[in-house]
């Protein structure tokens, strides 16, 4: 059993949580897409989702938390292929190595709940406002700081594994903040996404290089 499917919810409530949480961030990107995230307020969100604002303050803290929970499919996904990758890679080599697998088989066929066209939804979303875009560098999933923490051998809140993770975050997010349509040039999606992160590792890559830096173990 794969990490995301252990995540699955197992009692009828459980599942009633899920289909409202799901139902939210449904309105909240079909909204965003219609007016505009600076235009989309959280009463909206809940009335589109028929359910209360109070009820909408149980699932999500902000009006920015619903938006990005549409990376929460993504970060599933990575999770699966997290848990395949060699224990000796660091926390960004082994981000870079899910990312590129999922992104690679989305754009071969699609899998559940993660499509060409959600990939290219995740960039508009994110990418629509700068508070998004710092909210997604912001983002982690706990089972994907589980894996990546066993990997290094450290506990989840230690100071390199969110370094490490914050350097990944901030170059994906660096990477793509410019894909907000597709162009005559630039078509949305997974494809998109691999040629851009793998150009801006290769930066980060080549600035860590320039440094002259004893790093202490």
């Amino acid at each position: 059993m794969t990490e995301s499917a252990s995540l699955q919810p197992s009692t009828l409530r459980e599942r009633k949580k899920q289909i409202t949480r799901r139902m939210l961030v449904d309105a909240a990107v079909e909204l965003c897409v219609k007016r505009g995230y600076e235009n989309t307020t959280v009463e909206q969100i809940a009335a589109a989702a028929d359910i209360s604002t109070r009820t909408f303050s149980r699932y999500f803290a902000t009006k920015e938390a619903v938006f990005i929970a549409v990376l929460d499919d993504l970060a599933a996904e990575i999770v699966a292929e997290l848990t395949t990758q060699p224990a000796d890679l660091g926390p960004m080599e082994a981000l870079r190595a899910a990312h590129m697998a999922v992104l690679g088989r989305v754009s071969r066929r699609p899998l559940v709940g993660l499509t060409k066209d959600r990939i290219a939804l995740i960039l508009r979303i994110v990418n629509s406002s700068d508070a998004l875009r710092q909210a997604a560098i912001d983002y982690r999933y706990p089972a994907a700081m589980k894996i990546l923490a066993r990997h290094m051998g450290v506990p989840p809140d230690d100071k390199r594994l969110d370094l490490g993770v914050a350097l990944f975050s901030t170059t994906i997010v660096s990477a793509c903040s410019d894909l907000v349509d597709s162009t005559g040039d630039i078509d949305l999606g997974p494809e998109i996404v691999m040629e851009r992160l793998e150009q801006t590792l290769g930066h980060v890559a080549q600035f860590a290089a320039d440094m002259d830096v004893d790093a202490p173990n």
